[in-house]
């Protein structure tokens, strides 16, 4: 069973730009099913983790891009990161034709990768300016209750609107954590394949196929720690030297594999908003799982009950909020990073996220209960940044949008991505 992806419309739109794009995005997110939905017959495909096509693709990039002509979807691009100079000759020979008889350029090559951490060099050395950059994630709110997607905005009045509009039906917080639990990858979601024997496979699979060559193969089960302990402290300030500790690493590596996991697509770290007013504001980032059914995985929670009422419970409702808002902007082809922070000093002052624009700042509290009790009242720091501050939100558990004060809205966790 396919599932409509919101991105699929900004694939469509990216590919009249450029002759080449790469959908970046962790395993098993449905890239490629979502390709072969798109561009059904029109390209042929490739597959670099079959072993004889990456063998011939490392040795001869020529002979490979000539058995596998264009139109060609290449998956796994980043096994073979030499294929890229390659691409780049094959681009500029055709666009020197298309120039000669006056036709429109087309799209030559889609590229799927599953971990950036190889490619970025490549991509902007062999590519620049021919290449368009999509990232993916696993399937959003919207998308598995089959809505359509909107991309994020704080704006009270269009929110109201699209409420008004959308007519979805009441999540309950006890279903609000059944979501989360679940986490969004599509085999699961989909029922194709039993949640526990799915995550299980996964990190098996993901440790084996794209972190062996990134690390010592003698630090695999350090690594496998590591991940866990990382999934602990979901929604929490990054602090290399305690996690190194916790692990038995140094910063270094520490650093490294944390790289690793945020340009696989697994974590996303959200950078403290410093508008060059004060040495007051931590600097550390925030991380989060992008898919929290694997963070639930990771952290051993064995149902939803159970990851309602822990201690980590707060955790997982910010780490759902912001990666539903991440995902949006990835629909869309917007960086969430120009747009998402959040805001914590020495005080102890904090707010869950900023979001900036040229409008000025809009304040946003995450909060797993009903009617918090004073949830927005450190908005008022944030005058010091001289900017407009705008009517803020309070995301929790509440049944529709509704004024708290006269600078803050409560807005429903299960209206998230309309």
């Amino acid at each position: 069973m396919y599932i409509k992806r919101a991105i699929e419309n900004t694939i469509l739109e990216v590919s009249k730009s450029f002759p080449c794009i790469v959908v970046y995005g962790p395993r098993q997110v449905g890239k490629s099913t979502t390709l072969d939905y798109i561009f059904p017959e029109s390209f042929s495909r490739v597959t670099l983790d079959n072993l004889d096509d990456r063998n011939l693709a490392e040795k001869n990039p020529k002979l490979f891009l000539e058995s596998n002509p264009c139109p060609v979807i290449i998956d796994e691009i980043q096994k073979v990161p030499e294929l890229l100079d390659e691409i780049k000759i094959k681009i500029d020979e055709q666009r020197k034709i298309w120039l000669k008889n006056g036709e429109e350029r087309k799209l030559m090559f889609i590229l799927t990768g599953s971990n950036r951490f190889e490619l970025q060099q490549g991509i902007s050395d062999s590519l620049a300016g021919r290449c368009g950059i999509i990232e993916m994630a696993s399937f959003s709110q919207t998308e598995k209750l089959g809505t359509k997607t909107e991309l994020f905005t704080p704006k009270v009045e269009e929110l109201i609107a699209r409420q008004n509009s959308a007519k979805i039906a009441y999540r309950t917080r006890s279903q609000i954590f059944e979501d989360i639990f679940t986490g969004g990858m599509p085999d699961i979601c989909t029922k194709v394949s039993e949640r526990e024997v799915y995550f299980k496979s996964y990190v098996n699979t993901y440790i084996e196929k794209d972190v062996r060559k990134l690390i010592s193969a003698t630090s695999e089960m350090q690594f496998r720690n590591f991940i866990s302990i990382i999934a602990l402290r979901t929604a929490q300030e990054l602090h290399y030297d305690e996690i190194a500790n916790s692990v038995g690493i140094d910063v270094k590596t520490c650093k490294r594999w944390l790289s690793v996991l945020e340009t696989s697509g697994i974590i996303y770290l959200l950078q403290p908003y410093m508008a060059n007013v004060s040495n007051r504001i931590i600097k550390a980032p925030k991380l989060y799982f992008m898919d929290t059914g694997l963070c639930a995985y990771l952290c051993k929670w064995p149902n939803s009950q159970m990851l309602e009422n822990c201690a980590m419970s707060g955790a997982f409702f910010e780490t759902f909020v912001v990666s539903e808002i991440i995902k949006s902007f990835f629909a869309f082809n917007k960086d969430p990073r120009d747009f998402l922070f959040y805001y914590r000093d020495i005080d102890q002052k904090e707010i869950d996220i900023l979001f900036v624009n040229e409008e000025g700042i809009y304040p946003i509290e995450i909060k797993k209960g009903i009617s918090p009790k004073n949830p927005t009242k450190n908005f008022n720091v944030l005058q010091k940044y001289k900017r407009e501050i705008k009517p803020g939100l309070v995301i929790d558990c509440c049944e529709k949008i509704r004024p708290l004060n006269d600078i803050s809205y409560a807005f429903p966790v299960h209206l998230l991505g309309i």
